[in-house]
C-alpha cells in the first residue's frame, strides 16, 4: 500500500502528559499504575489514571460536551503542538478534506453514571444539565475533537473493544487512498469509569497487583485510561519533512468472532491480522524487528497471542516483542493509538521499550521477550491490538531516512 506519514503525533497517560514523559518511562522502565482510587470504586486493583482531569476546564464555546473523556481527549489534544499542526492542516487542505476517525469502548459513560445518581427520587428522570449527545454518545468524542480542530470531512468513531483505535489507522488509509480526504486526525480517547472497573472484575480479569504481562505468574489486567492522536498524511504533500520520518506501511484486521469475552486459543484471528499486515507493507516477518505485542497480563490472551506470533515469526529467530501494559494499564480503546505511538517514539528514537511489572517471563511462550529497555536499530516494528468477540488489527510502523 501507499505509505501514510505520521507527520504529528502525541500522547497523554498515566505516564504524564505529551511524548516526553511517555519516552522517559519507556526507557527507564516505569510504570504509571497505583493503587485504584477512582470514585468509589471498592475494588482492590491497580489503575492508570491520568492525573488532573478533575480540573481541565472546556472552553465555552464546547462546554456543551463537557465529560471525563472529552476533558481528556482536550488535554491530548493540547500537548506536542497537535492541536495546532491539526488545525494548520485544516488550513492547507480545507475543512471538508480533513477527516475525524477516532476509538473509544465507553466514551463519557462515566457521567452518565454521575448523572444517574442524581435522578428525580419520584420520576426517575436524568438531571436537566446531562448532555448525552456531547458526553456518553458513542460519537461524542469525534464530535468533540472534530470542533475543536475546525475539521468539516467525515467523522465516526470505532468501537470494537480493545482493537478500536488501531482500526481507525486501517480506516484512514481507504478514506485517504479512496480520495475522499487529504489528511485524517486519528486516534483514541477512554477514560476510567466504574462500567468497565466493575465490569473486568466481574470477569475475573482484575487482580490486586500491577498487571505483569507474559509473566509466569501474571493473573490479570490494570486498567488504565488515555488519548493519543496522529495526523496521517501522504509524505509528498507535506513540505519540510523531518530527517527521520515515520510512516505507517501496512495494516491487517480481522474479525474471528470466536467468542465473546475469550480469545482463539491459537490466535487464528491475530494470525491472519499479521500476516495481511506484513502483507499490505511488503514486508516478510525476519524484516520486523519489535513487536509491541497486546499483552494485557491475563493468562489466556498472552497464551493466545503468544502461539499467534509463534506461528507468524517462528521460533528460531523471532523479533524482539513485549507489551507496555505494565506502565500504563490497558487503556481499551485508546490502547491501540496508545501504542501506535509507543512504535512511533520507538522507532525515531532507537530503543525496545521496557516492561514494566513483568519478572519471570512465561517459558511455556516461545517469544523473545524483552523486560528491560535497550538501545536497537529499529526500522520495522509492529503492533497488535486484539479485542473482544475476536476483533483484531495489526498495524506496520516504518522508520525512513530522508534521502541526502
Amino acid at each position: 500500500m501507499e505509505p501514510l506519514l505520521l507527520s504529528r503525533y502525541t500522547a497523554t497517560s498515566a505516564l504524564g502528559r505529551g511524548l516526553t514523559p511517555q519516552r522517559e518511562a519507556l526507557e527507564q522502565g516505569i510504570s504509571g499504575l497505583t493503587p485504584n482510587d477512582f470514585d468509589d470504586a471498592a475494588l482492590d486493583t491497580r489503575i492508570g489514571r491520568v492525573a488532573g482531569l478533575e480540573n481541565i476546564a472546556l472552553p465555552p464555546a464546547l462546554a456543551d460536551c463537557d465529560c471525563r473523556n472529552n476533558r481528556l481527549a482536550l488535554l491530548g489534544l493540547e500537548q506536542d503542538g497537535f492541536l495546532a499542526a491539526a488545525q494548520a492542516a485544516v488550513a492547507r487542505y480545507g475543512a471538508s478534506r480533513v477527516a475525524v476517525i477516532l476509538g473509544t469502548s465507553t466514551s463519557g459513560i462515566f457521567d452518565t453514571e454521575l448523572a444517574y445518581r442524581r435522578r428525580d427520587p419520584h420520576s426517575g428522570a436524568l438531571p436537566a444539565d446531562f448532555n448525552y449527545r456531547g458526553s456518553h454518545s458513542i460519537f461524542g468524542v469525534a464530535g468533540f475533537v472534530r470542533r475543536a480542530i475546525g475539521a468539516g470531512g467525515p467523522a465516526w468513531v470505532v468501537s470494537t473493544a480493545c482493537s478500536s483505535s488501531a482500526k481507525v489507522f486501517a480506516a484512514a488509509v481507504r478514506l485517504i487512498h479512496s480520495g475522499l480526504a487529504d489528511a485524517a486526525v486519528v486516534g483514541g480517547v477512554d477514560s476510567l469509569c466504574l462500567t468497565t472497573l466493575y465490569g473486568f472484575n466481574s470477569l475475573e480479569l482484575v487482580g490486586p497487583a500491577p498487571c505483569r504481562p507474559y509473566d509466569a505468574e501474571r493473573s490479570g489486567i490494570s486498567i488504565g485510561e488515555a488519548a493519543a492522536f496522529v495526523l496521517l498524511e501522504r509524505p509528498r504533500e507535506v513540505a519540510g519533512v523531518d530527517e527521520v520520518s515515520i510512516l505507517l506501511t501496512g495494516y491487517g484486521e480481522s474479525s474471528d468472532a470466536h467468542h465473546m469475552s475469550a480469545p482463539h486459543p491459537q490466535g487464528l484471528g491475530a494470525q491472519l491480522a499479521m500476516n495481511e499486515a506484513l502483507g499490505r507493507a511488503g514486508r516478510t516477518a525476519r524484516e520486523i524487528d519489535y513487536i509491541n505485542l497486546h499483552g494485557t497480563g491475563t493468562p489466556a490472551n498472552d497464551a493466545a497471542e503468544g502461539r499467534a506470533v509463534a506461528a507468524c515469526f517462528g521460533v528460531e529467530s523471532p523479533p524482539a516483542a513485549n507489551s507496555t501494559k505494565g506502565a500504563t494499564g490497558h487503556t481499551l480503546g485508546a490502547a491501540g493509538a496508545l501504542e501506535a505511538v509507543f512504535c512511533a517514539l520507538a522507532l525515531e528514537h532507537g530503543f525496545i521499550p521496557a516492561s514494566p511489572g513483568t519478572r519471570t517471563v512465561d517459558a511455556t511462550i516461545p517469544l523473545r521477550y524483552v523486560i528491560k529497555a535497550r538501545r536497537a536499530d529499529l526500522r520495522h516494528v509492529l503492533s497488535n491490538s486484539l479485542g473482544f468477540g475476536g476483533s483484531n488489527c495489526s498495524l506496520v510502523f516504518s522508520r525512513r531516512e530522508a534521502r541526502s
